[in-house]
């Protein structure tokens, strides 16, 4: 594991630009619940045992049609959980990281949650693949442009996980309102804001090319394999140097794999850089 953390050291410190790419184990040390396996999901919301419905069951579009109670009774405790949380001190080093870089950083992430926003990275430099919490989408497509959930508060009663009215809006149309985020079979997702977000990293991407790039991978599974197969991506074609950092996955046929927490594998190589000076 040493020589790992030297090597890793020894890429970062000759490193142009920083690819910061998350999954969902970014999260976890920010408290937030590892919803991996059948398991861990009903363990975190135990109404939906007793329901049996599974995270990809319930994180399905149809549910704000057919059962908008529901729906927002999972999507609406996430969204109060996500407000609340606060990133852990892993998203600071990552910064700071990538500040010291030439080109800075840009991070490439399929969680939802807004941590990169909330611990100081610039909204500029941040594509969120499967959208935002944060933002919401007009359910009966009015023509609506994606908007803010700030002044939202949905308000649950936890013995049975569903909202109590009144639900999310349309401030245009006035009527129901759903996260701007990609479900499970979701043809009705408003991706304009994400194709945003991908085309100015596609242009940040360009300016670098024929730099040296580090990868520094957190918390991405297998299961949904979105950021992970962009990560191999740049270290096929940019030939970057890949860190994987993965509790359970930590397998790699590019780079280094590190069976660990983002959080305490990040201090450990923060440590060895700043012993160094």
């Amino acid at each position: 594991m040493k020589s790992l953390i030297q090597r890793i050291a020894d890429a970062l410190e000759s490193a142009d630009a920083l690819v910061i790419t998350a999954g969902a184990g970014m999260g976890v040390d920010s408290g937030l619940p590892d919803f991996r396996g059948t398991t861990g999901f009903w363990q975190a919301y135990p109404p939906f045992a007793k329901l049996g419905l599974r995270f990809e069951q319930l994180a399905n579009p149809r549910w704000f049609r057919s059962d908008p109670a529901l729906a927002w009774g999972f999507y609406g405790h996430r969204l109060m959980a996500y407000r609340s949380a606060q990133p852990h001190a892993g998203f600071g080093i990552l910064k700071q990281w990538a500040e010291r870089m030439k080109h800075g950083g840009f991070i490439y992430t399929s969680n939802v949650d807004g941590a990169f926003q909330k611990a100081g990275f610039s909204e500029d430099r941040i594509l969120e693949a499967h959208g935002t919490i944060h933002i919401l989408q007009c359910l009966n497509e009015c023509g609506a442009p994606p908007f803010a959930a700030d002044c939202y508060r949905v308000d649950i009663d936890i013995e049975t996980m569903r909202a109590r009215d009144p639900l999310p809006s349309c401030p245009k149309c006035g009527r129901l309102a759903r996260p701007n985020l990609l479900m499970f079979g979701d043809a009705d997702w408003d991706e304009r804001r994400t194709a945003e977000q991908s085309r100015r990293m596609k242009t940040w991407h360009q300016s670098i090319r024929g730099s040296r790039i580090v990868v520094i991978e957190c918390g991405a599974g297998t299961a949904v394999p979105t950021v992970r197969m962009f990560s191999e991506q740049l270290a096929d074609i940019d030939k970057a140097f890949l860190v994987r950092i993965n509790v359970r996955e930590p397998q790699t046929t590019v780079g280094i794999g590190i069976a660990g927490g983002a959080l305490a594998m990040l201090v450990e190589i923060d440590e060895t850089l700043k012993g160094r000076k």
